[in-house]
């Protein structure tokens, strides 16, 4: 028997997912699967934790329930019998805890019902949020449908959103939530994208409407590289001199870091330094790094110079206000002084500051990475945890980058170029920005292409960081995730419109990656349809 649903849900802006008009679906007595189709066992009273759950209620009017179909996928469905939970007008919102308002306030609006705040009554039709459940990952949450309600709980309020995405995806269009028991959390704790708004300004809207995707997508971080050669794309205080005619005022920053806060996606700023700095050194030419010819180096300052650590560091506390979230990145990326033969002999001002600081068998590489710790030292002291590009680390320096710097690895092309179990191997964190996978690079220059959401999600997982082969599985506890990443070497190769649907399945796929690297129950034509379905 289908529970029948008539009329159409109100859904806000974002990224909607179909669940089934009906209860039904699965074999009376199956067993609940994890969305890579391992078995997950016959689960527990989400309200009695440790409890073996009741037998559902005998029932001749509806089959057992199937699983969501979400995007990504949940880990783990008890299906039972009943006709699931569709929101009807009038019908409320209401949580345990004041900690919950926004998450709360958000769901009755995109659901069409109303937000009642803290109540302990219950009603037919009520979604009732609830935070509490002690310890455990602050990213699980579980969801029961029954008896005609649905209770979303978790023990941090990340995970009692991610609870509030996965019913918004369930009852889009029209649809409704099955019956039963969602048990859900990620894999990796680090779900990313990546947008490069130096060399392209994005507007406001267009990244707003990013992050609105991003949280429905059950994304938590959003990377935005602002400053490199071509340009420097938010307002500065400190230094206005550097500052690009097009580019976002500290009020339209203060505005996207406060919707990313409200859909838990921690927005992490990137400064590059010591190279890719052609904005900054455009208004301070003295700073630029020029070899022993007197010949410039493209994008890179003198670190040698005090001015150039005063400039940068300036810049990294002026936005460490602006920024409010803890994560850090520092780029550390292809200094080009490190590019040459011999660095020590090319830029001999350099070998000689190195010597001063490190002693006679300073080099430029130790140098660089001093840089890197001192600059790693100013953002710490914010409390923010830093990273740094994979080849802004040098083999064989007799200084070493600090331990807790985790790597960005994006590539294995740099001179002198290092596998990634070399830095697992060294016990550090990784995070994974692949660009055989994840990069979506303007105009495709050199040998990239667009990356297709079907081959990442046939083909990459967490543990694919360099090129296509997997690192070995000891390692994947110090992977801590990764970051879908948006370049424009070629800004003018696609509009903004042209960069949101390009990029459209593509972070699908990888957000199923992230959330369960495992082999995915459907396939990829399957999963092509749903997304299509969604919206």
């Amino acid at each position: 028997m289908t529970a029948a649903f008539v009329g159409t849900v109100a859904l806000g802006t974002g990224v909607g997912v179909w669940a089934s008009s009906d209860g039904g679906g699965e074999p009376e007595g199956s067993a609940r699967q994890s969305s890579s189709g391992r078995i997950a066992g016959t689960g527990a009273d989400p309200e009695k934790p440790g409890t073996p759950s009741a037998s559902p209620s005998p029932s001749r009017s509806y089959p057992l329930s199937r699983t969501p179909r979400t995007i990504p996928a949940v880990r783990s469905h008890t299906p039972a019998r009943g006709p699931g939970w569709k929101p009807r007008h009038g019908e409320r919102v209401v949580v345990n805890d004041a900690e919950l308002a926004d998450e709360g306030r958000l769901i009755a609006g995109e659901l069409g019902l109303s937000y009642a705040g803290q109540k302990n009554d219950v009603r037919a039709g009520d979604v009732r949020l609830v935070l509490g459940g002690g310890g455990g990952n602050q990213e699980s949450y579980t969801m029961t449908v029954r008896d005609g309600r649905v209770d979303i709980r978790g023990p941090g309020e990340a995970g009692v959103f991610y609870g509030t995405r996965t019913l918004k995806q369930e009852v889009h269009g029209g649809g409704t939530a099955p019956e039963g028991v969602v048990r859900d959390q990620p894999a990796k704790p680090v779900r990313g994208f990546m947008l490069d708004i130096a060399r392209k300004p994005f507007t406001e809207s267009w990244i707003e409407d990013r992050i609105r995707e991003l949280g429905d997508l059950k994304y938590n971080e959003l990377g935005l590289h602002f400053s490199d050669d071509q340009a420097f794309r938010i307002e500065s205080s400190s230094h206005p001199e550097i500052v690009s005619p097009d580019h976002l005022t500290k009020a339209q920053v203060g505005r996207i870091v406060a919707l990313a806060e409200s859909r838990h996606i921690t927005v992490v700023p990137e400064i590059d330094s010591p190279g890719h700095l052609g904005a900054v050194i455009a208004a301070h030419p003295d700073l630029q790094l020029r070899n022993v010819n007197g010949v410039a180096t493209r994008g890179a300052v003198d670190i040698s110079k005090p001015a150039s650590a005063q400039i940068v560091d300036d810049l990294l506390n002026e936005y460490a206000g602006l920024f409010t979230g803890d994560q850090w990145h520092l780029g550390g990326d292809e200094y080009q002084a490190l590019t040459v033969r011999d660095p020590q002999a090319s830029y001999p001002q350099l070998a000689a500051a190195a010597r001063q600081r490190f002693g006679s068998g300073g080099t430029v590489a130790d140098l660089a990475t001093g840089w890197l710790n001192d600059r790693a030292a100013t953002v710490r002291a914010h409390d923010r945890t830093v990273r740094a590009w994979n080849d802004g680390f040098f083999r064989g320096t007799s200084v070493q980058p600090d331990q807790d710097i985790r790597v960005a690895y994006w590539t294995g092309k740099e001179i002198g170029a290092r596998p990634p179990a070399e830095y697992l191997a060294a016990g550090r964190k990784v995070l994974n920005y692949n660009d055989e996978f994840l990069y979506y690079v303007l105009g495709q220059p050199q040998t990239f292409v667009y990356p297709t959401g079907q081959r990442i999600y046939e083909q990459w997982t967490p543990r694919v960081l360099r090129g296509t082969t997997a690192v070995p599985a000891r390692y994947d506890g110090q992977i801590l995730g990764g970051s879908f990443a948006v370049w424009c070497d070629f800004p003018h190769a696609q509009t903004e419109a042209q960069v949101a649907a390009g990029i459209r399945m593509p972070l699908r796929a990888t957000v199923q990656k992230l959330w369960d690297p495992g082999k995915p129950a459907l396939s990829w034509a399957d999963f092509r349809k749903l997304a299509d379905r969604l919206g």
